[in-house]
């Protein structure tokens, strides 16, 4: 089955290229079907960029998935155009009676400030509440996953002495769990932020668990089952050239920035970058839709009692 998507979103034409089953509203209201409800509260500044990633790998499944997009109420983006923001999304006090299958909280480029000086901060730690009692699964995603981790656990996070940038060798350390179907014990996954969170501070938190970890035994993957959540901190996301971009982009504006780890072949940025974990990013999400699928109520009402 295929991902509803408004035939006029950026991501259906591309996604369509690409051979993604994508499906109009209008033809999905014709099917005797409920698709599951998925949620993305989009943090991203390039929020078309991030919508098309995550649509594509939750897209990628034989469920009828229905996509919607969702902001922060008052906070205004400064690099999406107004007319897109108006059409696709909707801000979170519109939907916060309604609920979800599941949703996914991105990122945001604002590791450097506390948690609490976040402008959206109030209406965040709201949403997090909301999750409890509106949506069946939570996907946390970098900044998104560890804010939800200090939300609830009060799990802090880290500065780095230089930026994690890169792809890094990680390794599976809970095979069984339903999430990780399919995985091999060895994994490239791409990186890129200026913080951590660290194993001990989550050792420390009752029923938190790290699923991969990287070769020095950083977290990436870790399962909050009290809460229903699932958080990632690197980003298997990315398509091929993210980096890429992100690199291109500080050398332009003068910055100085190493070349991202294992990314460009022999460490050329002159040449192509290959990627090389994308298999493991329509796993790790098709493995969270299918266990969304196997346990949320058919009737939406019923989600979060």
């Amino acid at each position: 089955m295929p991902i509803t998507l408004p035939s006029s979103l950026p991501a259906f034409d591309v996604l369509s290229r690409e051979g993604v089953m994508v499906m109009s509203r209008t033809r999905a209201q014709r099917q005797d079907i409920r698709p599951l409800r998925i949620g993305l509260l989009n943090l991203m500044p390039k929020k078309i960029q991030t919508e098309t990633q995550f649509a594509r790998l939750i897209g990628a499944t034989p469920l009828q998935i229905e996509l919607s997009l969702i902001r922060m109420t008052e906070h205004q983006t400064r690099n999406t155009a107004a007319e897109h923001m108006a059409e696709f999304y909707r801000p979170f006090a519109e939907l916060r009676d309604e609920r979800f299958d599941g949703l996914i909280i991105t990122g945001a480029p604002i590791e450097h400030l506390p948690y609490e000086d976040v402008t959206y901060w109030d209406e965040l730690t709201e949403v997090f509440e909301w999750t409890r009692t509106h949506v069946h699964q939570t996907f946390g995603v970098c900044w998104g996953g560890m804010a939800l981790l200090w939300h609830f656990h009060k799990i802090p996070k880290h500065m780095l002495p230089a930026k994690a940038f890169g792809c890094y060798r990680h390794r599976t350390l809970a095979p069984a769990s339903p999430y990780l179907r399919g995985f091999s014990d060895d994994i490239l996954i791409p990186v890129s932020r200026w913080t951590e969170l660290r194993q001990t501070d989550i050792d420390a938190a009752p029923g938190v668990e790290t699923l991969i970890a990287s070769e020095a035994g950083d977290p990436c993957l870790i399962a909050d089952p009290a809460h229903r959540a699932l958080v990632v901190l690197n980003h298997l996301e990315y398509d091929s050239t993210t980096l890429k971009e992100e690199y291109d982009r500080d050398i332009a504006a003068g910055k100085h920035i190493d070349v991202p780890r294992n990314y460009f072949p022999d460490d050329d940025p002159a040449r192509a970058p290959l990627n090389r974990w994308r298999s493991h990013a329509f796993l790790l999400y098709g493995n969270w839709i299918n266990e969304i699928y196997q346990t949320t109520p058919y009737d939406l009402a019923q989600i979060g009692r």
